[in-house]
């Protein structure tokens, strides 16, 4: 398994649409970098925003999720309180080939101020928006900014196809848009 270059992902990107919108080079004017790296891609954290509640004293449930965890914000900012966490989505939409596997780290501005993000693997044949947690590990709040770079993906290519993709077992969060809760597959009887 090795690890892909920027080279590699500019290729993917423009010509199969791994990521979209892509930016081919690292943006940090101002802002919290995102775009192409040497060995990754800095995702974007959208403007929409999920934050943790708990105003109706919900049971967090991954079986069984209540939305009423959560309150919706939009905007170019988001004030994660303190011990809490939000989730969010990447502005960008991947398209993961079925030979490769991703892997998802925080940036570094955002961990050296207790604030973590974590993303599971993008499986090989995946695709949509990433969900993204930003966990604020501090007890004071803390501010994520949109449009700016969040957390950096790397890129694993196996060394053939998977026998079955992501897409090809129907995974429940398959061509997600928006921030996406927690889901289980139905039983089929």
């Amino acid at each position: 398994m090795s690890i892909m270059s920027d080279k590699w992902i500019r290729e993917k990107s423009l010509n199969e649409g791994m990521i979209e919108p892509f930016v081919d080079r690292q943006s940090n004017k101002g802002v919290i970098s995102y775009g192409l790296s040497s060995y990754g891609y800095d995702a974007r954290v959208s403007e929409d925003f999920k934050i943790f509640t708990n105003v109706d004293s919900a049971v967090v449930d991954p079986k069984d999720f209540s939305h009423q965890s959560f309150v919706d914000r939009s905007g170019d900012v988001c004030i994660i309180p303190p011990n809490s966490f939000a989730l969010a989505r990447t502005v960008e939409y991947f398209r993961i080939p079925e030979d490769v596997l991703v892997i998802c780290l925080g940036k570094s501005t955002y961990a050296r101020c207790g604030i973590i993000v974590n993303v599971t693997p993008l499986e090989p044949g995946w695709e949509g928006h990433v969900t993204l947690e930003f966990s604020n590990t501090t007890p004071l709040p803390a501010k994520i900014y949109a449009n700016e770079g969040a957390c950096q993906f790397l890129f694993l290519e196996g060394n053939e196809p998977c026998e079955v993709s992501y897409k090809d077992r129907g995974g429940k969060y398959m061509g997600q848009t928006g921030v996406t809760l927690p889901r289980m597959m139905k039983h089929k009887s």
